[in-house]
């Protein structure tokens, strides 16, 4: 049985995005999507307690909560090697954990398949940006790549809420305070009404839960700061819609009217496999004009598809439209397009 670092050398050395240790199976790696052994032996419920035990060492954490809760989650760097998000948890009366790689530095946006209008959202100086997708879609990349542009080309106070942190900024020509909930705050809420009290200018929230958070950071957006924030939603419509429905029936209508006035953007995503077996983003963008506002605010949410599509002209985008632009460009193949799009058929004749 290798030892924990020599597995995570191996996910590193391979660029898989996880590694999983699970008693009764062997220790894989996800590559792709698509998860690879470690090996053949099946490791037992002591050999998974001895590596987690391990993995709490290299993290300088103490075991007292995740054995206490059944669960954890937290991130760690390993100098020469890589930074790492693990999530541990009990299974079937054993210890198990998943470990994500994060790259050292922030990532290229341009590598990354970022497009330049969803990098253009770092210029706002206030108002809210979701952006959104299900998990491991990808979302905190564009995040701190929209971070860092901010960081290396405005003077400001950057204060980030995640849990747990993942891309580490250095301070450039901004000031960047990283904040990890339950180690440093202890939840989104109390942090984002502390944040309020710290001059900040833009503020990062890694996650919107209840409607008591989503409310403090509409009010944050409105009263002059820029605020960016993530939501598990696939699509702008769904996106609004699972927002205004976290509130109570009698609040909405109040809460459309605030959230058309302080949302400037919502990007959406999601990976698609590629042509040549990586994955690669797809992104639907819509900015709020005064059409999408009227929208909101009138409850027609089912009409914003049709904005977004007719709104290129402002750097708006579909997620069809930018489906079709990777299989043009031969990033996808025909059926990942097909199979992906929200409407196959209209794809299917723009495709040809």
């Amino acid at each position: 049985m290798a030892e924990l670092l020599d597995y995570l050398t191996r996910v590193v050395q391979d660029h898989a995005s996880d590694l999983f240790i699970i008693a009764g199976s062997p220790i894989c790696e996800k590559l792709d999507r698509r998860m690879q052994p470690i090996g053949s032996e099946r490791i037992m419920p002591e050999d998974s307690q001895r590596l987690i035990t391990d993995l709490y060492a290299h993290a300088d954490r103490k075991m007292d909560a995740f054995l206490a809760n059944g669960d954890d989650d937290f991130s760690f760097s390993l100098p020469g090697l890589a930074r790492f998000r693990a999530n541990t948890y009990r299974q079937r009366g054993s210890l198990a954990a998943v470990i994500r790689v994060v790259a050292f530095g922030i990532p290229d946006w341009e590598s990354m398949g970022i497009p330049p209008q969803v990098m253009d959202l770092a210029e706002l100086r206030h108002g809210m940006i979701l952006v959104t997708g299900i998990a491991g879609s990808g979302k905190s990349t564009t995040q701190a790549c929209i971070i860092d542009r901010i960081n290396r080309t405005r003077e400001c106070h950057i204060i980030t809420m995640e849990n747990p942190i993942e891309y580490l900024h250095r301070n450039h020509k901004s000031i960047v305070s990283q904040r990890e909930i339950h180690i440093d705050t202890e939840n989104y809420l109390s942090a984002l009404r502390a944040c309020l009290r710290q001059a900040p200018d833009v503020i990062l929230l890694g996650e919107m839960r209840d409607h008591e958070t989503i409310h403090t950071a509409m009010t944050a957006a409105e009263t002059g700061h820029l605020l960016i924030a993530t939501l598990h939603t696939q699509g702008t419509v769904n996106t609004i819609d699972r927002i205004v429905d976290s509130f109570p029936s009698d609040q909405q209508a109040q809460v459309r009217i605030q959230l058309s006035m302080v949302l400037r953007t919502v990007v959406s995503q999601q990976l698609l496999p590629g042509a040549n077996g990586s994955l690669v983003p797809a992104f639907e963008v819509m900015h709020v004009n005064n059409a999408i506002r009227s929208l909101i605010r009138d409850c027609k949410t089912h009409q914003i598809d049709n904005a977004i599509a007719a709104g290129a002209g402002e750097g708006m985008m579909t997620m069809d439209q930018s489906i079709l632009a990777l299989y043009k460009a031969g990033k996808i193949t025909a059926e990942t397009a097909l199979g992906y799009a929200g409407n196959p058929d209209q794809l299917k004749r723009r495709m040809g």
